[in-house]
């Protein structure tokens, strides 16, 4: 089976936003995941990421459906956004067709999922809880 570049390059990209991602959810304090600083708290932002796979995967399948659901407990949504990517990272390393642009997938919910788990990161080193617990660099 031929690769399309095109799709292999967005899966590299769930592939960073995972790596990504980890890093910055990884061993997160309890009290973390409702800091409220100016916007959003870190869980309400996760749940925003949860929403823009679903919407990506929806994309990919042709229905273009944008649901922005209720904000889990940090762990629930944690498990949502592997999930999510996973679901996502499926769909692409199959056969089926894909119905949206792949620039498209990536400029929209790719880019912006990348920036929210930057957010994210941000707000661990501003509490002074970066590097996680557990290892990782210190970037």
């Amino acid at each position: 089976m031929a690769t399309d570049p095109k799709r292999d390059f967005l899966r590299h990209s769930l592939a960073t936003l995972a790596y990504r991602g980890g890093k910055a959810l990884r061993n997160a304090p309890v009290e973390f995941a409702d800091f409220r600083g100016a916007g959003r708290s870190p869980v309400q932002i996760l749940a925003h990421v949860g929403d823009l796979l679903d919407w990506s995967l929806s994309m990919a399948q042709g229905e273009q459906k944008y649901v922005e659901s209720q904000t889990l407990p940090w762990n629930e949504e944690v498990t949502r956004f592997f999930s999510a990517l996973r679901r996502f990272d499926d769909y692409l390393a199959s056969a089926k067709p894909v119905h949206a642009p792949m620039e498209k997938l990536f400029q929209g919910p790719i880019a912006d999922a990348l920036t929210h788990v930057g957010q994210i990161a941000m707000v661990r080193r501003v509490l002074g809880v970066w590097p996680p617990r557990g290892g990782g660099d210190s970037w």
